[in-house]
């Protein structure tokens, strides 16, 4: 048999497990050379092409575009024409096949199906010894069941008599209206959430209400907690028995009063709202990779956060000088801010390290290679200047601006968005104040930046209007320390506030 090679989903980056395929470049029976554009592949960071590793004519294609595969997955199968189709056939069939990591509907249909009866976790079933309920009874979740006290809780009447009727706890449901009062719509939706069920609906019940009294019933006797229940159900005391102590009025008195007068809601039991009306849209590769790293960070890493307001006045004079004086630059706050940040880390090395949890070692770096966030239609992605404490800040600002291009673009290559020691995420251009910003792993620190605005601020015992901006630090309480932390941020302002000192080399100033 002549040989037959394959083409496979390729390993871009350490991080890299799957890949989609988003276009072929060359169909099956096209010859192509070493380099030659094959297809596009997207990771959860970027579009990239896959060039061919050999000289050879494309027989057979393997995986379909828009198909989500594993690395080391095979594409697609090239041999010359004495190849029979036989051959390739037999070849394909021999091949261990890698599975799609992301099934699509289709593939996913029948394990659906097949789990469509089973019960979520949380819902609540009868005892295995006891019949299951009629499809049309209520079942009230185990953590909703109890006695509502009607002093402590701010609720509907008709809220409360539901309440007491299923046994449901109203302390146990967050309310929604005015003062947190609770209504039936609420008491519905906790019952739904906790994994309760709710009877179906069935038409409306028309029932014959008791007559009214309408005397004055002031001088009834009744329990103080029966006589508030009666005021806010509109219960008159002269329809209620008189079961409790000493022939006083009881609560339970009053909750039967208000089910005989009033009746059962209109529609027995009662209807379960229809679900508002959405649209399911599958998660993108970068997407679902930005929700696991994130999630991870945020439950493995203890972060602590500190805050400080810069003063911005100096740096735009000097931001505003600059791109004057010299043709051809257009420095930006965020380009002056990425330099400073440089030049803090490197003042203070210890927030200028990563973490190996692999190792439990701490990484710190001499240079500061500042990952930059970019917002894309799909998600986010950080491309990096590498050494930035040693670049100039208009050769920082070209540098950004070409790199948020490629990004924009899905041509970053991996290693200009991979690794990383320090996050900048600003969200100033978007009038946000302040905020806190999620730290990216193996990176310990990520500065949100928040916008630049005229504030009130006192200065030599006078209030004066100035422009400022508060910035947030977010830390790894594993590794850094809030005296570091509170070091850097330090440095970032006495930069920023006199931002001359970014002329002079770091080696000069550094503490």
């Amino acid at each position: 048999m002549s040989e037959i090679k394959t083409l496979e989903m390729p390993k871009w980056g350490l991080s890299m497990e799957e890949g989609l395929l988003a276009r072929w470049a060359i169909q099956e029976g096209d010859s192509f050379t070493p380099g030659q554009e094959i297809c596009e592949i997207e990771t959860s960071k970027i579009v990239n092409v896959l060039e061919a590793p050999f000289a050879g004519t494309l027989r057979r294609i393997i995986a379909r575009e828009g198909e989500t595969l594993q690395v080391g997955a095979v594409l697609a199968l090239a041999a010359d024409a004495s190849v029979s189709d036989a051959e390739l056939d037999e070849f394909a069939a021999s091949l261990a096949t890698v599975k799609p990591a992301a099934p699509g509907p289709e593939a996913a249909a029948p394990d659906v199906a097949a789990q469509a009866g089973a019960k979520p976790p949380s819902v609540v079933s009868p005892p295995s010894n006891s019949p299951e309920p009629p499809v049309g009874q209520t079942v009230i979740p185990v953590s909703l069941q109890g006695v509502t006290d009607v002093t402590q809780v701010n609720a509907t009447p008709h809220a409360l008599r539901l309440s007491a009727r299923w046994g449901v706890d109203l302390k146990k449901v967050r309310g929604s209206g005015r003062g947190e009062r609770i209504s039936v719509s609420d008491l519905e939706s906790a019952i739904v959430a906790a994994g309760g069920r709710l009877a179906s609906p069935t038409p409306p019940v028309r029932r014959s209400k008791a007559p009214r009294s309408h005397a004055d019933d002031s001088q009834v006797s009744a329990t103080p907690l029966a006589r508030r229940l009666a005021g806010k159900l509109g219960i008159n005391l002269h329809d209620c028995r008189s079961s409790g102590s000493r022939g006083r009025v009881s609560r339970d008195d009053v909750l039967a009063a208000s089910l005989l007068l009033d009746g059962p809601p209109q529609t027995s039991p009662v209807q379960e709202s229809a679900p508002a009306p959405f649209e399911s849209i599958p998660m993108s590769g970068m997407r679902r990779a930005i929700a696991s790293r994130l999630q991870t960070s945020k439950q493995q890493s203890p972060h602590f956060r500190l805050s400080v307001d810069l003063d911005l006045e100096r740096l735009l004079a000097f931001r505003q000088e600059i791109n004057r004086e010299v043709p051809g630059v257009k420095i930006s706050v965020n380009d002056l801010l990425v330099k400073a940040c440089a030049l803090a880390l490197v003042a203070v090395p210890d927030v200028n390290i990563q973490f190996d949890e692999a190792t439990q070692s701490i990484r710190r770096f001499a240079d500061a290679d500042i990952s930059v966030a970019v917002a894309l239609p799909d998600g986010l992605i950080t491309p990096i200047v590498r050494s930035a404490n040693r670049k100039s800040i208009s050769d920082i600002s070209a540098e950004i601006h070409a790199l948020v291009t490629r990004a924009k673009a899905g041509t970053l290559k991996p290693e200009e968005f991979q690794g990383g020691t320090f996050s900048v995420s600003n969200l100033g251009m978007l009038g946000v104040r302040q905020f806190d910003a999620i730290i990216n792993p193996p990176q310990s620190a990520i500065l949100a930046i928040g916008t630049g605005e005229m504030r009130a601020v006192v200065r030599d015992g006078q209030i004066v209007a100035r422009q400022q901006m508060t910035v947030s630090l977010s830390c790894d309480h594993r590794v850094i320390d809030g005296a570091a932390g509170a070091a850097f941020l330090q440095e970032l302002k006495r930069l920023t506030e006199t931002p001359t000192l970014m002329f002079i080399q770091e080696t000069s100033y550094a503490r």
